[in-house]
């Protein structure tokens, strides 16, 4: 049945086309089972909740928009009541009754791994669309600063505060010369803008929505994980052809119910480290249902994820099994007014098969970041680049060290057991792969930046104590676990990609090398390209040799069990002064120095290099399932989620590739003449 909603229709509709309904709220209470909910265009402010779901992938309920991107489900309201308070300062006042049972402004950011530097709240003032940044004292908006760190430091001028007033919520807001009551001034009221508020809602699909503006609570892996848009702990979900922006926090959530009595137990329950409540999380949810059958296998496809505060898309637990495929994920935590793990174009806990593929990503504090049971992961084909903080740029002269811890990069794979397969993506980067974890194939890629944090930060950080980051491994494509084991880091594959060393400013590259000599446990800072940090590692050959006439018993005459993993190569070129590791295989360092840049023009994304003129003859072997082996922990091997082999025949536009394959991410020179997107 298709059910119509017009937000022109008068309030007593009956959801057809000759007397819709006035909200989709409406028809979220309606529609059933292979109903499909159809909008006209318009500003619906309301929180959509469905009450129910599908019941199979043939029988789903389907919310679309009429006109594509015409329909807007916003969290905010319009304010039009300012009235002038001091020089370009305004002020309104907000019956609080408009909030009903959450209020944004008395509601302050915490969580699991949020640095709360700033008392700031989950509320947001914006103008024409775009947001303000939060002041912590009234003297702040009368008199701003400039707040160095945002990616946008003019804009982060304009400022609002907020206090309380007998039943009123007042906000006051520096707009420098504009008028709110002309201009498009909103405040957000609602906490989720298209999110169930009970888990098990299945098979829903939202599909060409405009969605903004709500006021998100920060979403850690051991909390409840909200976000604007999301199927809160159910199984089939489609979001697609969707404009996703504005979320205080995370734009799309894929992850976590709230569990009881674990729920940000570490910010609460000190005594026990985050670590092991994430551990208990996840038991916890397997004896509660977490499986294949039940949770995940969502698809989110073709949507523009843009301008939120932590995530473009959040998770842990609940995107198991699912595609994320074709998106542009942009501008994520670029007014970094907040602080923590957890950041990043996405943010991914246990992506267990999970395949991201054809996604641009750019501009955010870290593009995608893999953290725990990135076991049966696929990421190929993807676009990064400018996936680091603006104070890596070439201009910078006095770089400040405290930054660089969380400088970010293309992709952060982190404390996970593989296998994690990154293959025929585009890394651009200043750096491109961080990898304090093990079990991961590295296949055809152009690398242009560093390799980060290479055999350390798998430890908690404790002073004086060991204490290694035991995390869990699963039954190859279940949910079930297997078994928990820390890292000995290695069990690495690199074959057939090319490094390009960019060229960084003389005075960032001093201020890196001083802060590789710190010894940081968590990031070295390295900015050097090239599979080099893995010097030292045993090839396959020398670790085997460890376990020749060992009798099963005792190891005190040999560090076998405790010793780094082996690292395969083969097929790598360098350019540029890129350095392979030591034990490097069938490799070619290039003499020549080679052009490498990416260009935009009204939207179309091209490389200018000459590197396809200069790349040298190279003996290659096609890369295969076979080839690559096992994952050592999980003993899994770098295979299809339905486990079937994969054979790197395509390219990164899936062009096929010879026998003998240039390495890269392109089956010719050719190819990387042509437009990436």
């Amino acid at each position: 049945m298709e059910i119509y909603v017009n937000q022109n229709a008068l309030p007593n509709g009956k959801g057809t086309k000759e007397a819709p309904f006035c909200t989709i709220s409406q028809a979220a209470e309606a529609a059933k089972a292979e109903d499909e909910v159809l909008v006209a265009p318009g500003v619906y402010r309301e929180w959509v909740n469905p009450k129910n779901g599908g019941t199979d992938e043939a029988h789903r309920i389907v919310y679309r928009s009429l006109e594509p991107g015409k329909a807007v489900i916003t969290g905010a309201e319009q304010v039009k009541s300012w009235k002038p308070f001091e020089g370009e300062v305004w002020a309104v006042w907000i019956p609080n009754s408009l909030f009903g049972g959450y209020n944004p402004y008395t509601t302050l950011l915490e969580g699991d791994w949020y640095i709360p530097e700033k008392p700031f709240h989950t509320g947001e003032v914006y103008l024409n669309g775009k947001s303000l940044y939060e002041a912590e004292t009234l003297e702040g908006v009368l008199h701003p600063e400039i707040h160095a760190a945002s990616w946008d430091p003019e804009f982060s001028l304009y400022r609002w505060y907020t206090e309380q007033e007998g039943d009123s919520t007042v906000l006051y807001a520096n707009f420098h010369g504009a008028d709110p009551n002309r201009e498009n001034v909103e405040i957000s009221v609602r906490e989720n803008c298209f999110y169930p508020a009970e888990t098990g809602k299945n098979y829903i699909t939202l599909s060409g929505f405009a969605i903004r503006q709500a006021a998100t609570q920060w979403a850690p892996p051991t909390a409840y994980q909200e976000g604007m848009v999301g199927p809160h702990w159910a199984k089939g979900w489609i979001i697609e052809d969707c404009e996703i922006s504005e979320s205080k926090c995370s734009g799309i959530s894929l992850g976590k119910y709230r569990q009881e009595g674990n729920d940000n137990k570490w910010l609460h329950w000190k005594y026990k480290d985050g670590t092991q409540t994430e551990r208990e999380c996840i038991c916890q949810a397997q004896t509660e249902g977490w499986t294949k059958e039940t949770i995940g296998s969502h698809i989110v496809r073709r949507c523009n994820i843009h301008d939120c505060g932590q995530t473009g898309i959040v998770g842990h637990l609940g995107g198991v099994f699912s595609v994320i495929e074709d998106n542009h994920i942009h501008h994520i935590n670029n007014k970094q007014n907040l602080a923590g793990a957890e950041i990043g174009g996405i943010k991914m806990h246990a992506a267990i098969d999970v395949v991201f593929r054809r996604n641009h990503i750019h501009h955010c504090t870290r593009g995608l970041w893999l953290d725990w049971q990135a076991q049966g992961t696929r990421v190929t084909q993807n676009l990064f680049h400018d996936n680091t903080l603006p104070n890596l740029k070439p201009d910078l002269t006095e770089p400040d060290a405290g930054v660089f811890q969380g400088m970010g990069e293309d992709i952060f794979v982190e404390v996970s057991h593989g296998p994690t397969l990154i293959d025929n993506n585009l890394l651009l980067s200043a750096r491109s792969l961080k990898l304090p974890c093990q079990g991961v194939a590295v296949v055809h890629n152009l690398i242009a930046g560093s390799l980060v944090s290479v055999g350390i930060g798998t430890d908690n950080g404790a002073k004086t104590m060991a204490c290694p980051r035991y995390t869990p491994y699963h039954i190859p494509h279940r949910t079930e676990v297997a078994g928990f084991m820390t890292f000995l880091h290695g069990d690495m594959r690199f074959y057939n990609n090319i490094f390009v060393q960019q060229q960084v400013h003389p005075a960032l590259w001093a201020a890196m090398e001083a802060m590789e000599k710190e010894k940081n446990p968590w990031d070295d800072c390295n900015m050097k390209t090239g599979t080099f940090p893995y010097d030292g590692y045993p090839t396959f050959e020398e670790w085997d040799r460890e376990f020749e006439g060992y009798c099963g018993m005792g190891s005190a005459s040999s560090d076998r069990y405790y010793m780094h993993l082996p690292v395969w190569t083969g097929g790598n070129v360098f350019f540029n002064g890129a350095r392979p590791c030591a034990k490097e295989k069938n490799h070619a360092v290039a003499s020549d120095t080679v052009t490498l840049r990416l260009k935009e023009e009204n939207g179309v994304y091209t490389l200018e290099t000459d590197l396809y003129e200069h790349l040298p003859a190279l003996s290659t072997a096609l890369v295969t399932t076979e080839l690559l082996g096992m994952a050592f922990e999980p003993e899994q091997k770098f295979e299809n989620p339905d486990g079937s082999a994969i054979c790197f025949t395509g390219d990164y536009f899936g062009a096929n590739r010879e026998n003998a394959p240039l390495p890269g991410p392109f089956a010719s020179g050719k190819e990387a003449e042509s437009p990436l997107l």
